[in-house]
């Protein structure tokens, strides 16, 4: 792990943030004490599908637009 103070972090921030990226943790330091530590990110989530591929999985609507929403509106449903 390495150290640095506020102002040598903001001189260096480039260099600090390659060195996140090589897997090593950064403390940074303020009035000697220490206040943020930068570690490197893991992904929250998995990459969503495309567009076309979220459509290609998609029912095929069989009737007319106009006669699914008078369907809609005349129903008890919504």
């Amino acid at each position: 792990m390495h150290t640095f103070t506020l102002a040598e972090a903001k001189a260096q921030l480039s260099r600090l943030i390659a060195m996140v990226e090589a897997g090593e943790d950064v403390t940074i330091t303020k009035r000697g004490q220490a206040v943020v530590r930068l570690i490197r990110s893991t992904p929250a989530r998995q990459q969503l599908p495309s567009l076309a591929e979220l459509r290609a999985r998609l029912p095929q609507q069989t009737e007319a637009a106009g006669e699914f929403i008078r369907g809609l509106r005349d129903s008890d449903r919504y």
